[in-house]
């Protein structure tokens, strides 16, 4: 695939689903406007990957707990995997929203079920 690197990552459901080009289009721009959420929101997960790998060290060197500081990362941690979690229902929501009731069945029968859209008030 050449040209739009995000067509280019939305093809198979174009070819996958049958997706009309005013379906694709629509898809296409939920996914252009959920991106720099979904971006920052990967950059958080990073950095607390990080953080994670820093706090491990120190605990491995000086053979000690800050339970504390565990603990406030281990709530960081749970925020914001519900907000990634929260984020990509929403994006999978409103794709699927876009489509027929078919091909909405056919695309959230591919995804895991905790991703699976619970609200189809957009849906046709």
């Amino acid at each position: 695939c050449s040209g739009d690197q995000l067509e280019c990552q939305l093809a198979w459901m174009k070819t996958e689903l049958k997706l009309t080009d005013a379906q694709f289009d629509r898809i296409k721009a939920i996914h252009e406007a959920s991106s720099p959420r979904l971006l920052a929101l990967a950059a958080q997960v990073a950095r607390m990957r990080d953080e994670y790998a820093a706090f491990e060290r120190e605990r491995v060197t000086a053979d000690r707990v800050d339970f504390v500081e565990f603990a406030r990362f281990v709530d960081q941690r749970r925020a914001i995997d519900r907000e990634c979690l929260d984020s990509t229902r929403r994006l999978v929501d409103a794709t699927s929203g876009v489509m027929t009731p078919a091909q909405r069945a056919q695309y959230l029968g591919m995804l895991p079920p905790a991703l699976k859209a619970r609200n189809f008030s957009s849906a046709n």
